[in-house]
This record gives C-alpha cells, structure tokens and sequence, in this order.
C-alpha cells in the first residue's frame, strides 16, 4: 500500500488546494502502478459541512476561504474514478467502528478534538447522517450560553472551548513566561495542545490545572451526547489520546458518571481511539464502502 502524509497547509484558495490533493494522488497511484481504468472508487474525508448527496463541502470553517466547492466532482475530473465523499468524522466513525475501538457495537460515538471538535454517529449499526446530511457536529452544541465565538461563527460551541485551535490560542494568551510548557514551546506564543499534554505528563501545575479545565469542558459535552444518544460506547481521539489514561480517561469516566443519570452511565464506556496513524487512511477506505454498500441495495 503506498501513503502520503502532507500537514495541513490550506492556501484559501480551494482549487488551487484540491489541485495539490489531486496530484498527491496521482503520484502514489504512479508507484504503486495502478491506472485511472482500475479506479474501482475513491473515498474523500473531509472537514463539515459536507453536502454528501451533492458532494460538496459547504463553507467549512476550519479550510477558511474554500465556500462551496464541488469537491467530489474536482477530484474526480484529476483521477477518473467515482467519489464517495464523507465528512471526516463520520468517516473516522465508520473506520474506528469497522476497524478499531468501536469494533462490534451497535451505538457508538466518536468525537475527534484535533483541529476542532467533530462528532460521528453509528446507531443501530448504521452510520446516521440527519434529515440533511450533517448530523453528528457535536462541535457546535452550546456549551456556553453568549460564551465563546466559534470558528463557525456561532458562540459557546464545544469546539470553541474544547478543539485544538481554540484551545492553542487561549494557552497562548495564558500560559506563563519560563512554565515548563512554555520551555518546551520555545515561548508562550508558540504553545500547541501537545506542549501543554507534554508538560502535564511531567506533572507541572500550571498544565495539570489547564488539562483538568479542558477535561472538565468535554465532560460536560459528553454529558449531553449520552442523555441524547445513551451509546454503549463514545470513542475519543487526538488529544484524548495523547493524554492517555491517567490524566484523561479515568478522571473523565468519573466526571461524566456525575453528571448524567446512573441507568445512562451502566451501560455506556469512554475509551481511546484504536486506529492511531492508520485511522486517515482508513476512514477514505470507509467512506468508499459505505457508498459501495449502499448502491448495491440501491
């Protein structure tokens, strides 16, 4: 299997970006000598909103500048087979419940907290888009009331509070001159989440009290999603992960068991994200089959 891995470097123009994805493409194709003629599907995760039934992102908030754009179409036209597209945490839903930690559940949800906050839903062991295709943007449920301005314009969203770009810019503002993540950082206008994991993991209290209000804000949402979904299981990724058991999962399953009613918190489990590295790949992978399966009922 051939792999390419290019950080995200979105230049604000769209066709200028999906040109770039496209030839990406084209090259790993080349080394792994495999023609536009043996394209049997391709399988596009992308950031929401995503308008599947056309195949179009519609103005995502953290690609700014992109609008909409006929994304399966563009890159369809640059590598000739059909396009299944997905938004890239309904993708990731599908690739950790076929593949990874949701594997043999019927109501999972997984919720990735990397650039922002994105939600996927697998229920009844389907994957569930809503009436219009973008249910599962767990990101933008209210958390704050007036909080918060949000990448997607609205205030107090999770994702404003609790994703990686909002949460870089507040640790920007608040962590302190000659702090352990400011060392590690290279300055206090230079911190990331990572930084912050890294310092908390190494028991400094200007971390640890950071990463506890954080863990304290997704507890909260994931409060709200187990009284509107009661799933056996909600799988968290990136950040979650990174943190590992003792700083993030145990004392999270603790706080949410607080905050939602006993008969919810029996039957539901909080657990790390199992695909690591593999989980892009195979959520493109993901995507493509559910688009399969379904035009063969079809």
């Amino acid at each position: 299997m051939q792999r390419f891995h290019r950080p995200i470097e979105a230049s604000g123009d769209a066709q200028r970006d999906v040109a770039r994805i496209v030839e990406d493409a084209q090259q790993l194709l080349a080394a792994a000598g495999v023609g536009r003629d043996r394209i049997g599907a391709i399988g596009v995760s992308a950031p929401g909103p995503v308008d599947v039934r056309n195949g179009e992102v519609v103005e995502p908030p953290n690609l700014p500048g992109w609008g909409r754009v006929p994304l399966a179409a563009w890159i369809e036209a640059g590598l000739g087979g059909p396009v299944a597209l997905e938004n890239d945490a309904n993708a990731a839903a599908l690739a950790e419940w076929r593949f990874g930690a949701g594997r043999g559940y019927r109501d999972i949800v997984y919720l990735t907290m990397s650039t922002g906050v994105g939600g996927g839903l697998i229920l009844a062991g389907r994957l569930y888009r809503g009436h219009h295709g973008n249910a599962g943007e767990l990101g933008h449920i209210t958390l704050e009331a007036g909080g918060e301005r949000c990448a997607c314009g609205l205030r107090g969203c999770f994702e404003a509070y609790a994703g990686g770009a909002a949460w870089a810019k507040r640790l920007r503002e608040v962590t302190p001159v000659g702090s352990t993540v400011a060392e590690l950082a290279g300055g206090p206008g230079r911190v990331t989440p990572e930084h912050l994991v890294a310092a908390a993991h190494a028991g400094d209290a200007f971390a640890l009290g950071e990463f506890a209000r954080w863990r304290e804000t997704v507890a909260r949402g994931i409060a709200t999603i187990a009284f509107a979904f009661a799933p056996e299981r909600i799988v968290l990724g990136t950040i979650a992960v990174a943190a590992g058991e003792e700083l993030c999962f145990a004392p999270l399953r603790a706080r949410v068991r607080e905050l939602i009613w006993p008969d919810i918190a029996a039957g539901l489990e909080i657990v790390p994200a199992a695909l690591g590295d593999r989980l892009a790949d195979l959520a493109g992978i993901c995507a493509a089959l559910e688009t399969v399966a379904a035009d063969r009922v079809g």
